[in-house]
């Protein structure tokens, strides 16, 4: 596989590789960090690549487990990943105003279990089916509907209980 090849096959997903990375790790310095060793990763196998059915979902897979790895790592050696987005209560009005409340919703998605966390960003913010999603994180659908399910009520419960949003 040529340059040109890999950077039109890999390239068009960057920013979903980022997004999922920057959900699992908070840090955008260690998202940053994270896409780019993948793409590292994916060039040194680049051989490999074209073996896959969906060169997306191994992609986004192998984000994922770098990802939870470098949690593992980082929990292990008791060192903290610093968010560097931290908002104090008073901007968070002045986010509420401005985002339509996105900002609060994702603040509330970084307190969700790993498992419901990484589900949610997948389906609702990047959009794939639950076929897909079951298959990056060799899981089955059902599995994957109930972690969104669970997911979703508690963002939903967040919301109103600290937020005083009320859910026509």
């Amino acid at each position: 596989m040529e340059k040109s090849e890999f950077i039109t096959l890999i390239m068009p997903f960057k920013d979903k590789l980022y997004r999922l990375a920057k959900r699992i790790l908070v840090s955008k310095d260690e998202a940053e960090d994270a896409v780019q060793e993948v793409f590292l990763k994916l060039w040194n196998g680049k051989k490999n690549i074209e073996n896959y059915k969906n060169p997306e979902a191994f992609a986004i897979t192998m984000t994922k487990n770098y990802c939870l790895d470098r949690l593992k790592s980082k929990q292990a050696s008791n060192l903290k990943i610093v968010h560097n987005n931290y908002q104090t209560s008073e901007n968070i009005e002045k986010k509420i105003e401005a985002n339509d409340g996105v900002e609060i919703v994702f603040k509330i998605m970084e307190t969700l279990p790993e498992q419901q966390r990484i589900v949610l960003q997948l389906r609702d913010v990047e959009q794939f089916e639950f076929s897909e999603i079951a298959q990056m994180l060799d899981s089955n659908e059902t599995a994957i509907r109930v972690a969104l399910s669970r997911a979703r009520k508690t963002v939903r419960d967040a919301m109103i209980k600290n937020y005083n949003y009320g859910i026509s």
